[in-house]
């Protein structure tokens, strides 16, 4: 993992064209708890996972609402994306005094974008370790943008980051083609399947989970854990039954979805965030 000469700056270019410090940044999200988010053409839906790092304490928040129509999901270190949370938030706030209206959502990535990238090109600063992902509504529509410690920034219809993001992109894609028709119902439900994939054997409590809505005429807000466990509980015992899995768009009782076939088994992440 260490490059010797050529990791010891985050200005330090190495021969193959590289900057490792900016790299190690990228890592730090991959190795945080699994952030996830999904759009239709009318809601955007996040859902994240809760890991404490002791049984002794309690897990980091890792949602957070900006405006009433932009609300953000972070993987990696959790001081950072305070930082850049609390940023994004006097950015809405000026903005909507000097203008009186909503700043729009790509506009907002934009900036975030620009701030992320400094770091990246100044000796005595640091990339931020931290992961983003930024769902709002404007006047083009619901939006879910992913920002990286790099600067780079990218639209989806859906994403996941963190710790065994694989498995949850698997079964984001093979659905990802009925998610612009999806209902926020069964937009909710893709989102929990897709946290259930990420648990590798552990099972998918309300402890462990959090999600977040926003849409056209529901400002952003994060469920209350009542409605999150009547979707969980149903989805648990439609696995322990050993029945057929059926996706949410098939025809089968409210709620009776469950996830498929968990992804190959990965290592566990070193490093919980």
């Amino acid at each position: 993992m260490f490059r010797n000469q050529y990791d010891t700056d985050v200005t330090t270019w190495s021969p193959a064209g590289r900057l490792f410090q900016v790299e190690y940044a990228m890592e730090a999200v991959k190795q945080s708890s699994a952030a996830i988010g999904l759009r239709s053409k009318t809601h955007v839906v996040l859902a994240c996972v809760n890991k404490a790092s002791s049984e002794l304490s309690s897990h980091q928040k890792k949602i957070f609402k900006v405006d009433d129509h932009i609300g953000v999901a972070i993987a990696g270190l959790t001081a950072d994306g305070h930082v850049l949370s609390r940023y994004m938030r006097n950015e809405c706030i000026n903005y909507n005094f000097t203008y009186e209206s909503p700043l729009p959502v790509g506009r907002l990535v934009v900036q975030l974008a620009d701030k992320a990238q400094v770091c990246t090109q100044r000796s005595w600063k640091r990339s931020y370790g931290v992961g983003v992902l930024v769902a709002g509504l404007d006047e083009s529509g619901a939006h879910l943008y992913y920002n990286c410690p790099s600067g780079n920034y990218f639209e989806y219809q859906a994403f996941a980051i963190g710790s065994r993001w694989q498995a949850a992109m698997t079964y984001l894609e093979r659905r990802f083609e009925n998610f612009m028709d999806s209902s926020r119902e069964d937009l909710i439900k893709d989102a929990l399947i897709s946290v259930r994939e990420t648990l590798q054997e552990e099972k998918l409590q309300i402890s462990v989970c959090t999600v977040a809505v926003v849409g056209v005429g529901e400002p952003f807000h994060i469920l209350d854990q009542e409605t999150v466990r009547k979707l969980i509980d149903t989805f648990e015992i439609v696995r322990e039954d050993g029945s057929p899995a059926p996706e949410p768009g098939d025809a089968a009782p409210d709620l009776g979805e469950a996830a498929p076939a968990a992804a190959a088994e990965e290592g566990a992440a070193p490093m919980d965030i």
